[in-house]
């Protein structure tokens, strides 16, 4: 009788360890996704102040020169499409974040080539200081944009190899959680991007 009670206790112990390493592993990997949330939730924000930045430019170029409607017609159906694609912080798959970047890719190379065309066929307007300070603000947001990513994507591995070692992976499949998507750099920009010098 003893020894039964011994072994009783014993198991009653390890399955008592295990299921507290479950229960430490599972608060771990909410703690990782809740970052994951933080981080995606800040790459938001700055894709938002850009998006409130471009009306800004647009009254500015519009105000400042003989403005061709068409100029930044790209911009604004980039803008529109941009702000249709919405991304629920719980569900950051793969695909879902793909298609994020692919409406925000768009809208980044559509106002980059207005403002180019802007800069080129108004070179007075350069010379503002309205025209001037958003492009300063503009270009500061796509560096909080590119910061923001690199932190999301460097949250997201920390929180996507936590999945995948062993035995945290028993654990996840059991609790449910998914490996969430990376920013990845824009098709192309592996290409060398060609010079002009003519003026």
């Amino acid at each position: 009788m003893k020894k039964t009670s011994i072994i009783l206790i014993a198991l009653v112990a390890i399955v008592g360890l295990v299921i507290l390493w479950g229960i430490r592993v599972n608060n771990k990997l909410v703690n990782s996704e809740e970052n994951v949330k933080e981080a995606w939730s800040q790459v938001e924000n700055n894709y938002k102040r850009r998006m409130d930045l471009i009306p800004q430019l647009v009254s500015t170029v519009q105000g400042a020169a003989n403005f061709e409607k068409n100029t930044f017609t790209e911009v604004t159906e980039a803008r529109s499409k941009a702000s249709s694609v919405q991304v629920d912080a719980n569900d950051l798959s793969e695909a879902n974040v793909a298609n994020f970047q692919k409406a925000q890719d768009a809208l980044t190379s559509a106002l980059s080539r207005s403002i180019n065309v802007v800069v080129e066929r108004y070179p007075e307007l350069t010379a503002t200081q309205n025209f001037r300070d958003l492009q300063v603000q503009l270009e500061g947001t796509e560096n909080r944009i590119a910061t923001a990513r690199q932190r999301f994507n460097e949250t997201v591995n920390v929180y996507n190899r936590q999945l995948r070692v062993f035995p945290n992976s028993i654990v996840a499949s059991i609790a449910g959680f998914e490996k969430k998507g990376y920013f990845t750099a824009p098709e192309g920009a592996e290409e060398a991007q060609p010079i002009n010098f003519e003026f």
